[in-house]
Formats: C-alpha cells, sequence, structure tokens
C-alpha cells in the first residue's frame, strides 16, 4: 500500500499554527514586560508567553524551567526564613 503524502496546503495549515503560537507567544511576553511597570499580572503574563513559546523553542522551555527552579527556591527561602522562625517565637 502507498502511503499518502501530505499535500502543501497541510504544511501550510502547520505553519501557520507555528505562526500565530510564536506570534501570541511574544506578544504576551512584551505585554507582561510593560506590566512589570503598569499595573497589571506581568510576570505571569511572561510566564505564560514562555509557556506558549516553549511548544516552538528550546531555550523557552530552558528559561520557563529556569523561573520555575527559582520560584521554588524563594519560595523554600521564604518557608524557611518567616514561617518557621514566627513558629519558634
Amino acid at each position: 500500500m502507498k502511503r499518502k503524502k501530505k499535500g502543501p496546503f497541510i504544511t501550510t495549515i502547520q505553519q501557520a499554527k507555528r505562526v500565530i503560537t510564536v506570534v501570541t507567544g511574544f506578544t504576551v511576553v512584551l505585554a507582561g514586560i510593560v506590566m512589570l511597570v503598569t499595573p497589571g499580572p506581568g510576570i505571569v503574563a511572561i510566564l505564560l508567553g514562555l509557556a506558549m513559546l516553549g511548544t516552538e523553542f528550546v531555550w523557552a522551555r530552558k528559561l520557563l524551567k529556569r523561573f520555575k527552579k527559582e520560584a521554588n527556591n524563594a519560595k523554600n527561602s521564604f518557608v524557611n526564613n518567616y514561617i518557621n522562625n514566627s513558629k519558634t517565637k
């Protein structure tokens, strides 16, 4: 049996989806950067944009992984310094 070849229409749709994902991801990241100095959830928007870009780019996945690691470190530091110290008083 012969395999059906993907037509140019299928690859065009796939490429269009990739372009839309990339443009939307960069737009959300840029909006998040703007929201860092204006009212709004800037960090959340940046993380959401990186998650979108992470579906297409390895650098975005690595950066998102690093943000998650640093957020976990910050949380652990907060718990160790403030929560545990207030319990001992």
